[in-house]
Order: C-alpha cells, then structure tokens, then sequence
C-alpha cells in the first residue's frame, strides 16, 4: 500500500482522533467542569422534547450496541455459538434498520425543535450545529450501509471490523479498509471524525452518570420560622425559646 492517502485515512488519522478524544476529555473535565453538562433546554420547550428525545436516546443506543457487537465480537465468536451468518445477517439488518429509524426519527424532531424554536436556536453554538451535523451524517452513512446492502456481498466483519480492532491492538492493518466499498470507508471517516469532535461538545454528557445520587445522604427540609417569614401569625401559644440565655 503506497498511497499516502490511504496510509493517512486508515493509519495515522484514527490514532490523531483517538489521542485527542482522551487527551480532550482529560482537559475539559480538568479546565471546563461547570461545562460538563448536554447543557438542557427542557425549559424552553417540552412539547417536541417530550417524544424526539426518548427516540433519539433509545435509537442510538441500540446502534451503540449492535456497533459493539458487529465491530468488537468477531465473526469465529459467533460461529463458535452456532449464530450462523444468515442469522447474524438478518438480525443486523431488521434491528439495525429499526434502531436507525427511531436514531434519524429522534433527531429529526431534535434539529426541527432546536432550528425553529427562538429560545433553543439562542442557546445553540457554532459547535453544536457542527456537532449535530457530524451526528447525522454518520447516522445518515450508517443507515445507508445497513438498509440497502452497499457493498453487495461485502462482509465487513471480515474486513472494517478486522481493521477497527486491529487500531486497538495497535497492529493496525489498514489495507482492509482500502478494499472496502466505498461508502463504508465514508462512514468510517466520518465517524473517526466524530471522536475527535467529541470531547469539545455536548457530547461529553454520554460520560456522566449521576452515581453519587444512590450514595447521597437524605436531604432535610425544614420549615422556616414564622417571624422570618412575610405571612401574618397565626393565634395560638408563643413557640418556647430552648436555647438558654445567660444572666
């Protein structure tokens, strides 16, 4: 493999976007706590959230899966359990079909409700409507491959996900993305992109879990003294002063 194209997309490009997803996420929890957050709009609007987030979140996860699943198991994991490629082919095809409708339906409503809704398009940064275009266009890329069969009898468990794989063994073998269709190389692009966008948006909320909230203790509400506050008192018995007074 000569190309230095090639040597570049599927070599050195997926070790700069890995190094600056951890180095970057390393510096904004360090530098940029208090911006740490998806940053809520929900009190902007409700009435598009209620519905497209839940679509969104559920969908993508469901694509979060079935990318571990057909990029991090391989294909002799697999055949070992008696899943044969037939069967992994179809349930790739209708879940994934499914989980990408839900992903593209969620943020369709997401972006219409974040474009014409005055007080959310206030509140949106140039980096969120890169953000948002990356996202989608991977989703967009993602589907494509999925739903239509680019690549006629690619197997890309035999190649991209051999390839994926390989960065992480750091043994990298970027000539199997070379022969991979075209549109599968796009994909990849684009979502190696999207790791390096990552830890500079919104996203960084995916690595936040509110684990502290199970260990917290309760939280005591009492009510205030009357005197302080502005509402008349009521007749009845003066309250007993406890705390003693020295003489």
């Amino acid at each position: 493999m000569d190309n230095f194209r090639d040597v570049f997309l599927w070599l050195i490009f997926p070790y700069i976007c890995l190094t600056i997803f951890v180095l970057g996420h390393v510096w904004r929890y360090r530098y940029d706590k208090f911006g740490w957050t998806s940053r809520s709009s929900q009190m902007y609007e409700s009435r598009i959230l209620r519905w497209a987030n839940p679509m969104f979140h559920f969908g993508i996860l469901a694509v979060f899966l079935g990318h571990v699943m057909g990029l991090g198991i391989p294909q002799s994991w697999t055949d070992a359990v008696g899943i044969s490629e037939g069967i992994y082919h179809f349930m790739a095809i209708s879940v994934g079909i499914i989980a990408g409708v839900f992903t593209i339906v969620g943020l369709i409503g997401l972006l219409y409700r974040r474009r014409f809704t005055k007080a959310v398009l206030g509140a949106t940064t140039k980096m969120d409507k890169l953000m948002y275009l990356m996202l989608a266009a991977v989703i967009l890329t993602g589907l494509v491959n999925t739903g239509t069969g680019v690549g006629g009898t690619y197997n890309y468990r035999e190649g991209v996900s051999v390839w994926f794989r390989s960065i992480f063994y750091f043994n990298p073998q970027p000539e199997l993305m070379v022969h991979a269709p075209l549109s599968f190389q796009i994909h990849g692009v684009l979502a190696i992109a999207l790791f390096a966008l990552w830890p500079f948006t919104r996203l960084v909320h995916v690595f936040t879990a509110p684990l502290g909230y199970v260990f917290r203790p309760y939280v005591l509400y009492r009510s205030r003294d009357e005197h302080e506050g502005s509402r008349a008192r009521r007749r009845g018995w003066d309250k007993v002063d406890t705390i003693p007074r020295r003489r």
